[in-house]
């Protein structure tokens, strides 16, 4: 299951499991939305796209499937990214939407 990372990688900003602001890569790197329009929805650690993180129910409303049985990760990953090695990441994807990297 997902690990609901607390914070933005890149800013640190506080990203608790229910923020609507959470963004994730396929490896589940954590940014928040203004970092990822910053970083032109492209993941600076593998070049994938993002997508909203889904928050997981903070009541059991079926199996124990909730926040309190599985509660959000607290190691916070802050790696503020090189924007010079980000334009050049940029520029070898030459503009390739996510699903064609």
């Amino acid at each position: 299951m997902l690990e609901l990372r607390p914070s933005c990688e890149n800013c640190n900003k506080d990203l608790p499991p229910a923020s609507l602001e959470a963004r994730i890569c396929t490896y589940e790197c954590t940014f928040c939305a203004d970092c990822v329009g910053l970083l032109a929805n492209t993941c600076p650690n593998c070049g994938g796209g993002f997508v909203p993180r889904p928050v997981r129910p903070a009541r059991n409303w079926k199996g124990d499937n909730y926040l309190g049985a599985h509660p959000a990760g607290t190691v916070v990953k802050y790696r503020p990214v090189d924007m010079a090695a980000h334009a050049r990441l940029l520029a070898a994807q030459d503009g390739l939407p996510p699903h064609l990297r």
